[in-house]
């Protein structure tokens, strides 16, 4: 060892065997990852693929570092104890952040787990909805978490800090009471983010009427809820507006829902008739789900009669497209067979002579 030293020098054998760790770190990263390929080939579940996707790029730091800290102790008689010290600190902090790294990339295999079970593409997906809105929050809060406990690790890893921290935790009383009056409306909001996650009056895709527009859920953070509105808006809105405000949910309960249509005809219209086209329209349709159709004379005004046709479809988008295709084949059955059934306006003129002999005057 002497020779080397005396040959080589304290800074190239240091820089080989640093060099060494990282070579090592990076051949035991190369084996494992390929026995898990090959595992991940040869068997059908997604835990294994998705343990060697999201794994590999923070371990492929994560090892060398381990590495790297475990062979700082054979450096003690080639480089002095102040750069020993300050590079065992500089390989903790990178440890601790690649360790986090790690641990926020194995929440995506959570992810995984959970979607590979439960199935979000299929028409009844009630339950699988609520068990990924449960999941998206929760994730978010174990990202959150796990950043704040990685800073504070780093942080009192150092000296310095850990007496500022002291120092600051010692006069934190006042302004306390103003950070947390400032940021009150966001304490606020993650909170609503909790009580959404276990009431779930909002899910992941769900249909909503919400100020005054139809969308669906497109993303639940911890602090808003993004609504993919119909048109391809998007509509950014707190996520304690639903916690604190009405809104209408189509999803709710099931999927399945009940589409109207409103017709204002004559009072001469044959209602047996139209009733008879509409289910001819309707159990011809793609979009409705055979369950339930109706018509109802729901108002007798002056003027007209109103006709409710009542359909029932598989989920809004179909009720929608239902809709639709139930008022135009109904207004062109009325304008091919009955058009003197379409709404009129009834009015009755007198003339001048009328009107004198109305009064008892002779008519001129």
């Amino acid at each position: 060892m002497n020779y080397i030293l005396q040959y080589w020098g304290p800074a190239m054998v240091s820089g080989l065997l640093f060099a060494a760790a990282i070579l090592i770190g990076l051949i035991v990263h190369f084996i494992s990852f390929q026995a898990l390929r090959r595992i991940a080939r040869r068997t059908a579940t997604m835990l294994d693929s998705s343990l060697y996707r999201h794994g590999r790029a923070p371990l492929r730091i994560l090892m060398p570092l381990i590495a790297l800290r475990i062979s700082v102790p054979m450096h003690t008689a080639l480089i002095s104890e102040d750069a020993l010290f300050y590079l065992g600190k500089t390989l903790s902090t990178f440890l601790i952040i690649s360790a986090a790294w790690l641990l926020i990339r194995l929440t995506n295999v959570f992810e995984d787990f959970i979607l590979d079970r439960y199935k979000v593409d299929i028409s009844d997906n009630l339950s699988a909805r609520k068990v990924l809105t449960q999941m998206d929050i929760v994730r978010k809060i174990l990202i959150f978490v796990i950043i704040l406990v990685t800073l504070a690790m780093v942080l009192m890893s150092f000296d310095s800090f850990r007496q500022i921290g002291t120092s600051l935790l010692a006069s934190a009383g006042v302004a306390g009471l103003v950070i947390g009056f400032a940021a009150q409306q966001t304490i606020a909001n993650m909170l609503a983010g909790f009580q959404i996650a276990m009431t779930q009056p909002i899910r992941i895709d769900d249909v909503l009427i919400v100020e005054n527009e139809w969308g669906r859920v497109e993303e639940i953070t911890l602090t808003y809820v993004v609504v993919a509105i119909w048109d391809l808006r998007r509509l950014i809105l707190p996520i304690s507006y639903f916690i604190e405000k009405p809104f209408q949910n189509w999803t709710r309960v099931s999927a399945d829902i009940l589409g109207t249509v409103f017709l204002y005809v004559d009072y001469s219209v044959p209602i047996d008739r139209v009733r008879q086209q509409l289910g001819k329209i309707v159990e011809a349709s793609e979009y409705y789900d055979g369950k339930v159709w109706r018509l109802h004379t729901t108002q007798a005004k002056e003027h007209t009669v109103e006709l409710r046709a009542l359909m029932s479809a598989r989920n809004s988008s179909d009720a929608w497209e239902l809709r639709c295709e139930v008022r135009e084949k109904l207004i062109e059955f009325m304008q091919a067979n009955y058009p003197e059934c379409l709404p009129r306006f009834r009015a009755e003129i007198w003339g001048q002579g009328a009107a004198q002999s109305e009064q008892g005057r002779p008519v001129e």
